[in-house]
């Protein structure tokens, strides 16, 4: 059986990940001003930050719609026999909604999966579903197997600054101001699908990220080797191999992944973000 694993745009993958596992990617959309841009396709970061400084608001961003999901479906069933459908968490977007209503009008040969994450968590379980797929096992077996992992996923990441946010409606102006007066850093974790503050780190960022891996490595003593991702909002190259070099130090995983967050995901949480994520045990 031939299975198309499939996502949308918000698992972070990036093009080159998602050509090595063939993984068919159906981008978000991002709207700024008047006009609508495909996430991952026609737009970068580096136009969210631009259209953020120049605007002082954050882009909008819209699921694809049931139609846009049972086209995409409908192309890969062309040379597939089943796919499965990987969306970002449900309880952040109509995004699995609209999917599972598409995947009806395909009797039972689309799988669609809430990942309850977002970026590269939700990545990670994407690839796992790869892996499954390459060792033989059937759709119905794949899609079982990855929501008894769906709560393992560590998906949490670090802000440089919480302007983003609190544009987003999701930090309070108090919150806000004390970050900025007392250099304050959130580690921001997923729970059930839902955002929330698990920490503050004080300090610059480089202190706080260090701690953050500081209290991963803690926190998650038994973890999947296989891989994990590093994934920011255009951090700085030297930050980024810091964390790597920590992450090297306190874990033993067989791969190491580096992407950058895509314009969904950082329109949300704005530029210097940092996350290691990875799938516990």
């Amino acid at each position: 059986m031939k299975i198309r694993i499939t996502a949308d745009s918000t698992c972070d993958l990036g093009e080159e990940l998602a050509l090595r596992y063939g993984v068919k990617i159906l981008p978000l959309t991002v709207t700024m001003g008047a006009k609508d841009f495909r996430d991952g396709v026609d737009v970068t970061p580096q136009d969210i930050f631009g259209f953020v400084a120049e605007s002082g608001v954050l882009p909008k961003t819209s699921a694809p719609s049931a139609e846009e999901y049972a086209e995409f479906f409908g192309k890969c069933l062309e040379t597939d026999d089943a796919v499965i459908h990987f969306n970002i968490s449900s309880k952040a977007s109509s995004s699995h909604e609209n999917a599972v209503y598409a995947a009806k009008a395909f009797r039972g040969k689309v799988f669609v999966i809430d990942s309850l994450a977002l970026s590269t968590g939700q990545g990670l379980l994407v690839l796992k579903a790869c892996d499954l797929a390459a060792e033989g096992r059937n759709p119905k077996e794949i899609t079982e197997i990855i929501n008894g992992l769906r709560a393992k996923v560590n998906t949490s990441f670090v802000p440089d600054a919480l302007d983003y946010l609190h544009k987003g409606g999701r930090c309070s102006l108090a919150s806000l101001m004390g970050a900025k007066v007392l250099k304050l850093h959130p580690m921001i974790d997923m729970k059930d699908g839902q955002l929330y503050a698990k920490k503050k780190y004080m300090g610059n960022m480089e202190r706080s990220l260090k701690t953050y891996v500081n209290d991963l490595a803690e926190t998650y003593p038994h973890y999947d080797k296989t891989r994990c991702f590093i994934t920011h909002s255009c951090c700085e190259p030297e930050t980024v191999a810091k964390v790597r070099a920590q992450v090297e130090e306190l874990f033993r995983f067989d791969e190491i992944l580096e992407t950058t967050a895509g314009c969904v995901v950082t329109s949300h949480c704005g530029k210097n973000t940092l996350g290691v994520l990875f799938i516990s045990e």
